[in-house]
């Protein structure tokens, strides 16, 4: 499915933030960054452009057309039906934050809960950060990485999305989850007090996907940080295959999953991040880049030292520069 932008543990790599949300914060399940750009495709399609001198053959096809367009067209064919496959904790709202509701889906028909840092309204309108949440549950510890954002002055909002925590909706593994995350942005740009001229998006490792997804979806925020996104579906689901919910045998199923292949649709300034010690994300976030500049998107790409959980604090800060070059 579709929508507007207004309506719109398993050990081995589910585990708990090593090092970060559990040593430094408190615990929290999440997903473990995919490690790798291998994967086969399953075909391209006919709307294929010529990748001139990309010399990388198992990139996926850059394609024409306007991805938020495309998303207007095309149904996701799901397979299989349930939630969302990560283990979870409960629900419990973090003790510096307020929940709140926000809906999704056909009609509105999904309740997702998001939480939201308690804030005083001012004379000016606060700028905003809509953080998108590793892995495919919300735990404490991803609450605990918001505070240099909250110190910054931002209001922040982490949403949850369907099929997570036991909620609602089925799990379609980045596709209709970026759906989820436009209706959460609404719904942050409607809080009183808060500026919707200044509203930014984030977001780390599988929120880090979305974060592009969404980014190519509207043109509701001022700039956007992936981080340690992959910009591949071809890749991630040929590594995590039990991950699939959709038609395989339809190519067009992976293509509107991989930001690579509408790289010229960002409608928004963006940088990339990822850590030092993942360079497995070298090519393809390099490949996005370049196809992104080539079609006049603003995008820069950076590093911060340490893996796919140590380097996330350096990344957010950095980010909160990012964001206050584009928009005081």
């Amino acid at each position: 499915m579709t929508m507007s932008d207004d309506n719109v543990f398993r050990p081995n790599r589910r585990g708990v933030l090593a090092g970060l949300a559990v040593s430094l914060f408190a615990p929290g399940i999440v997903r473990a960054a995919d490690d790798s750009t291998a994967g086969s495709k399953p075909g391209e399609s006919k709307g294929e452009i010529a990748r001139s001198d990309e010399k990388a053959a198992d990139a996926p096809p850059q394609l024409a057309g306007d991805y938020a367009n495309e998303r207007h067209v095309f149904r996701t064919d799901l397979l299989s039906k349930g939630p969302a496959p990560d283990i979870y904790e409960p629900l419990v709202t973090p003790s510096t934050a307020d929940q709140l509701f926000y809906r999704s889906g056909l009609g509105g028909e999904l309740e997702l809960v998001a939480w939201v840092s308690r804030y005083t309204r001012s004379a000016k309108p606060k700028p905003a950060v809509l953080f998108l949440h590793g892995g495919n549950a919300i735990g404490q510890g991803h609450w605990q990485l918001m505070k240099p954002y909250i110190d910054a002055g931002y209001v922040v909002m982490i949403p949850s999305m369907r099929g997570e925590n036991g909620q609602k909706g089925n799990f379609s593994g980045f596709y209709d989850e970026v759906a989820d995350v436009l209706a959460a942005s609404n719904r942050l740009r409607h809080l009183p007090g808060v500026d919707p001229h200044r509203m930014f998006l984030a977001g780390h490792s599988i929120g880090g996907t979305l974060a592009m997804l969404a980014a190519m979806s509207t043109k509701r925020f001022r700039a956007v940080v992936p981080i340690s996104g992959n910009p591949d579906a071809y890749a991630f689901f040929g590594r995590y295959p039990q991950d699939i919910r959709f038609n395989t045998r339809n190519p067009r199923e992976f293509q509107m999953r991989s930001p690579l292949c509408y790289a010229h649709s960002f409608k928004s300034p963006v940088k990339l991040f990822h850590g030092t010690e993942e360079a497995h994300f070298d090519s393809r976030l390099a490949l996005l880049s370049k196809r992104a500049t080539a079609a006049g998107v603003k995008m820069e790409m950076a590093t911060v030292p340490g893996s796919h959980n140590s380097a996330l604090p350096g990344e957010i800060e950095q980010s909160i520069e990012f964001f206050r070059s584009v928009a005081v």
